[in-house]
């Protein structure tokens, strides 16, 4: 993408994006937010939680936000290229369908083989590459096959579409103490933290949240430039090599930290939450393990989003996870 400043992403921008989504025929959900009191989820701090419910948007994630906004500004014909672990790749995939446009996703190998599955399932193809050799894929396929890219973090119209998200949150909560997000790549972390901001929320707290085994912009921030990694995480969608050099921006700009989970509290957090009756994947669960795990401070008396950002889990993953095999319903 051309080298788009911070200055770029103003209210007015994140508000259009914002109609654009709302209008798209592609079905973009305003997605329910429920307190965590009317779940039997389990709080040890004595707070008001809300819970954004993104595995419950079209296409399994967040992710169809920022598509809806990309596809609405870019040329339909295609054929268009990216890259993705699965989410951005399945609402790509399903916005390639509708509009009768050629694509083709190019996937770590580390991705569950399910997600390319589903991505093929809409017409669109799929490589499988070493996670290092997923940008050389990418440029192959835009230099001998004249494709043009569309990058599945690091792009204004993308974390635009996702700031709408955090405009959502504030038509219902106007100004909560923390919000808590995801972090991969930085598009979505980026986008609701600018939504927040830009809307005169002086005082929230935006935390970003990464497992420990991809923490790219955590890193990033420590560094004071976007860097890559040799990354690995049971949450594959949290686990691209690099920080986006626009959501670095944006992200040092209006958040407060970035925090990090252990793949084994990613994974104690999808249990937990599908014993309450939420299926979510472990990217999707990322945010929930940091609040449940003490990782945001001064959560006391304080008022919290925490954003469940996709809820794509297929079952040859879930059977992964040990205590799932005993569940027969998220009920039991």
């Amino acid at each position: 993408m051309g080298e788009v400043s911070a200055d770029a992403v103003t209210l007015d921008l994140l508000k259009e994006a914002m109609r654009t989504v709302r209008s798209s025929p592609l079905g973009v959900v305003n997605t329910p937010m429920i307190p965590w009191c009317q779940t039997t989820l389990p709080l040890s701090i004595d707070c008001k939680i809300l819970i954004k419910l993104e595995n419950m948007q079209r296409t399994g994630s967040f992710k169809i936000r920022g598509v809806a906004n990309q596809f609405a500004r870019k040329p339909k014909a295609g054929p268009f290229v990216t890259m993705s672990a699965g989410n951005y790749g399945k609402a790509f995939a399903y916005a390639s369908k509708h509009y009768g446009s050629k694509g083709k996703v190019v996937m770590p190998e580390t991705a569950p083989l399910s997600r390319a599955t589903l991505i093929q399932s809409f017409g669109v193809e799929v490589e499988r590459v070493p996670s290092s050799s997923v940008l050389n894929a990418v440029n192959r396929c835009i230099q001998e096959d004249k494709m043009t890219f569309l990058h599945s973090f690091d792009d204004l119209d993308l974390i635009a579409g996702h700031a709408s998200l955090g405009l959502e949150v504030l038509e219902v909560n106007s100004e909560p103490d923390v919000v808590v997000v995801a972090c991969g790549g930085g598009g979505l972390l980026a986008g609701v933290a600018a939504a927040f901001k830009l809307s005169g929320c002086e005082k929230t707290r935006i935390y970003g949240v990464e497992p420990e085994g991809a923490c790219t912009m955590y890193k990033s921030f420590i560094e004071r430039k976007p860097v890559g990694m040799d990354t690995y995480s049971v949450a594959s969608g949290l686990a691209p090599p690099f920080a986006g050099r626009l959501p670095y921006e944006l992200c040092q700009r209006y958040v407060e930290a970035i925090v990090l989970v252990s793949d084994e509290e990613i994974q104690t957090a999808v249990l937990t939450l599908y014993k309450s009756g939420l299926v979510v994947e472990p990217s999707g669960s990322a945010a929930f393990a940091a609040i449940v795990n003490n990782k945001i401070p001064d959560l006391e008396g304080k008022t919290i989003i925490c954003i469940i950002s996709g809820g794509n889990i297929g079952k040859d993953e879930l059977t992964n996870f040990p205590d799932c095999e005993t569940s027969e319903t998220p009920h039991d």
